[in-house]
């Protein structure tokens, strides 16, 4: 059994203020053995996340790594790396002893509803499975989730839990999309999903990033836990041996035919 730590905390545009507040999450993370933030947890969206991205050796991460090291739990949060020309959107994990262990670097960019990440951001191209907590985890960032072929090729590069991180916009219907592809991607690949969004923080931006509703989805696609809109940090836990049972039931995976990854 895995105790996952969901913290749905508010972002300010000030990474200082972002620290503290992972710090005071730790601290009430208290027993997990491994807390999820959001997206972007370095700073909120906009202009200035090229001037204030760092690489992984700076004040945020590092200042991140001592508070994991401190409390004994491994973390997974969303920071902003310096690019060629732009920056990354990128999840970083570390492990209990606050070392890192991978950085995922967002493939698929927000270019929709009105938006443009691409003209800020750079895709990554890899996904990527890190073993953190005892369970090899797939990392998903918001947009991603939308694009089950991610999913689909961490669990053939082991993945047992997915970690889905965003700052999910508010707007028509989009509550729903977060909460259906949530669902959808637990259920159609058999996997528990914990999945960390933003607080809504209207006192610090009003740009609609931060709908809340992290949630703990089980390999059947009923959801565990959900924090609604308001910030918290929640327990959760996640059993390995439920997903062995669920598979026995729905062998969906082994049914594959089209598109299967073999070594």
């Amino acid at each position: 059994m895995t105790r996952i730590a969901l913290c749905q905390i508010p972002v300010s545009p000030d990474p200082t203020v972002n620290l503290q507040r992972v710090r005071q999450a730790l601290t009430e993370a208290e027993g997990a053995d491994l807390a999820i933030f959001p997206e972007a947890t370095l700073t909120r969206y906009g202009k200035r996340i090229t001037d204030l991205a760092e690489p992984l050796d700076g004040p945020f991460v590092t200042g991140v790594a001592e508070a994991a090291r401190a409390h004994g739990i491994a973390v997974i949060a969303g920071v902003f790396e310096p690019g060629r020309d732009r920056v990354y959107n990128t999840a970083v994990a570390l492990d209990a002893r606050g070392e890192i262990q991978a950085a995922y670097r967002k493939i698929h960019l927000f270019d929709s509803f009105g938006a443009k990440e691409s003209e800020l951001v750079e895709p990554g191209a890899e996904p990527t499975v890190v073993e953190l907590a005892g369970l090899r985890i797939g990392l998903v960032t918001c947009y991603d989730v939308r694009f089950p072929e991610l999913t689909r090729a961490l669990v053939d590069k082991g993945a047992e839990m997915f970690a889905v991180i965003a700052a999910w916009g508010s707007g028509p219907l989009k509550e729903d999309h977060w909460i259906t592809l949530v669902r959808a991607r637990a259920l159609e690949n058999t996997m528990w999903t914990a999945a960390v969004g933003q607080a809504p923080n209207p006192a610090e931006s009003s740009d609609g990033f931060g709908v809340g509703r992290s949630m703990l989805v089980d390999p059947l696609g009923v959801v565990r836990a959900d924090l609604g809109s308001a910030s918290g940090v929640q327990l959760v836990e996640a059993d390995p041996e439920a997903t062995a049972a669920v598979r026995k039931t729905l062998p969906c995976l082994e049914h594959r035919v089209l598109g299967v990854m073999r070594s």
